[in-house]
């Protein structure tokens, strides 16, 4: 991706979330200059990638497989005094047809939670004993309510409605097209995008960026 493009989406996401009269904490909207001045007081949010986070996953087409994120709040999983958090929260910006990519979390259990704007589509799979997509009925929680569902049903969430993604449960989620962008919040445990996902068609979880123009904001794997 391009630090142009990278910088745009950041500029939108602000303006998508403000105009929800949603706020972000302040480290949001510190330029690189003043990350410049910034010691060890800063430590979480630098070990535990709170931030901003723009991916097309790999693909090159970030409009069609691609998400926006902020990260709120986070633990690690190993890194001490941080493994005390065993939580963490996400903002995610989904656009229309714009699909994160079919995958599963080794250890990560998350519920994603349709906020505002356009109705989230969430494919599920269980996940078979080689790792490929399993052809079994599927168990989901959609706001404490147990589904039943055939392999590669497609929950329909509304704003104010949730689904819960346990562990090894494929899933792949995008905006419903004529809905609008979505603001979808992430509440799970600690997060770790280095080891815990796994994904089917073997993409990338972060870009490659070409530095074509200067960053106005770090990326959560820039600190």
């Amino acid at each position: 991706m391009q630090r142009s493009k990278v910088n745009a989406l950041i500029d939108d996401a602000i303006a998508l979330l403000h105009a929800h009269q949603i706020r972000l904490p302040p480290f949001a909207y510190w330029t690189p200059g003043e990350w410049a001045g910034k010691g060890a007081e800063c430590d979480e949010i630098r070990h535990c990638k709170l931030g901003w986070d723009i991916t097309d996953f790999g693909s090159g087409r970030f409009e069609e497989v691609g998400l926006t994120v902020f990260t709120v709040r986070n633990g690690h999983p190993q890194q001490t005094p941080y493994t005390a958090k065993p939580y963490a929260e996400k903002i995610l910006m989904v656009g229309e047809n714009q699909h994160t990519p079919m995958h599963h979390h080794l250890r990560k259990s998350e519920d994603i939670i349709c906020r505002s704007g356009g109705n989230i589509l969430c494919r599920v799979y269980n996940s078979s004993a080689d790792g490929t997509l399993a052809g079994s009925d599927v168990a989901v929680s959609l706001d404490g309510v147990l589904h039943h569902v055939e392999a590669g049903h497609i929950f329909v969430l509304e704003p104010g409605m949730s689904i819960t993604l346990t562990p090894h449960l494929y899933h792949e989620f995008w905006a419903q097209p004529g809905t609008g962008t979505s603001i979808a919040g992430e509440v799970s445990s600690v997060n770790d995008d280095e080891t815990d996902n796994v994904f089917l068609d073997g993409c990338g979880r972060f870009p490659s960026i070409e530095e074509d123009v200067p960053a106005t904001h770090k990326l959560c794997t820039e600190y």
